[in-house]
């Protein structure tokens, strides 16, 4: 039977802010509707001890699902591509390098306040991506989901109630080494690789980035070859969020998570917020090593498409690491036309100390960002 939460609004010391007088009148504590419980994978992600000397496996990373009919019906654009990674995921079950789990960065509806919107336009698809597929879906929060409020705002946190809700049986419990409490900020480790969401809508936040930290700083990197962060604003974009435009969401991930993704090597990010593929490559320097961050925008999970806007002004950001040697490429960029930039998704490959990315668009798009090919690999050898 599928899980579902009752949010009370006097329990979350946000009554009086939803009903004016709230309960000094002495009214009943309003409820909202429940937010369903997206099912648990078929096939659950080992403990992290059990998975430690796997070391070739892929998986899938997308982002901004939401849509104009949420709430009313099932999300077409989302749903066509999921029966894209399903059929993907049942091809690769056989090879030797088969679909682990999926991440998503954000934006599964339109307003995340809004119980409707999860439980009619988007669990659903996800529970035919964890029951038909059979895999593991982890899920970083968006604007759209909970706001860009801080934490304690009423808004945020009936957004982050009905997002935690939905995410109940797919991401760590409070209470775990791999969860931050109270926040949707977690990790989890399989085979070499490392996996760590983080709520770039509060980039700001102390906690957060401290929580972040004590994680990679405590990770056994003789396993943990590769560390992903996925979250949903890009350090880097050329689209309507990028370009001249920086918003504080992407300032905060700049000064405050890029130099401690160098620090600790972080080998790629996957981000959304802005609904196309664009990918840049950050280079750095580090005790007498060259290393290679990837950093891939694959914000085209059914949402509409966005276009090419503009290259962003990154003198400051390379001077600001200039000890490191920091300089950024702009590997491929979107198209300057919507619908030239179609919906898609991404498979990451891990083959031991070798990553690679193949773009699949939805059927019929022919997706080729790469100079007329979908497969680049990821590396330099170098780090």
């Amino acid at each position: 039977m599928r899980k579902s939460k009752v949010f009370s609004l006097a329990a979350a010391g946000l009554f009086g802010w939803f009903v004016p007088g709230g309960a000094a009148q002495g009214q009943p504590a309003p409820t909202f509707a429940p937010v369903h419980a997206i099912d648990p994978p078929a096939t659950p992600l080992p403990a992290e001890a059990a998975s430690a000397k796997v070391t070739r496996f892929s998986f899938i990373a997308y982002g901004d699902t939401r849509g104009q009919g949420d709430g009313q019906v099932i999300h077409p654009e989302h749903s066509r591509l999921v029966d894209g990674m399903i059929q993907t995921i049942k091809r690769a079950s056989s090879t030797p390098s088969p679909i682990r789990f999926v991440l998503q960065s954000g934006d599964a509806v339109v307003r995340g306040q809004t119980a409707e919107q999860w439980n009619v336009s988007f669990v659903p698809i996800i529970d035919r991506l964890t029951r038909d597929g059979g895999v593991p879906y982890f899920f970083a929060v968006g604007n759209h989901d909970v706001g860009v409020m801080p934490p304690g705002d009423p808004d945020r946190a009936l957004g982050l109630h009905n997002t935690l809700s939905a995410m109940a049986n797919v991401i760590p419990p409070e209470g775990s080494p791999r969860r931050l409490n109270g926040y949707p900020t977690f990790a989890f480790g399989y085979g070499n690789l490392f996996a760590i969401a983080i709520d770039s809508n509060i980039a700001s936040d102390p906690l957060q980035l401290a929580w972040v930290a004590s994680q990679l700083e405590q990770l056994d990197r003789s396993r943990y070859h590769h560390i992903v962060a996925f979250f949903h604003h890009p350090p880097f974009s050329s689209g309507p969020h990028g370009g001249d435009k920086v918003e504080p969401q992407t300032a905060a991930i700049r000064d405050l998570y890029m130099p401690l993704f160098r620090r600790h090597h972080v080998r790629m990010t996957v981000t959304g917020h802005d609904h196309l593929f664009d990918h840049w490559v950050e280079h750095y320097a580090d005790a007498g090593t060259t290393y290679r961050m990837d950093d891939v925008v694959t914000g085209g999970g059914g949402a509409p498409s966005y276009a090419y806007r503009a290259e962003p002004d990154l003198q400051d950001y390379q001077a600001a690491g200039e000890t490191q040697n920091v300089s950024v490429e702009h590997l491929t960029k979107p198209r300057p036309k919507p619908e030239d930039n179609p919906h898609h998704f991404v498979i990451v490959h891990v083959d031991g100390d070798d990553l690679s990315l193949d773009v699949v668009g939805t059927a019929g798009s022919d997706f080729r960002p790469y100079d007329g090919h979908a497969h680049i690999e990821l590396n330099d050898h170098t780090g």
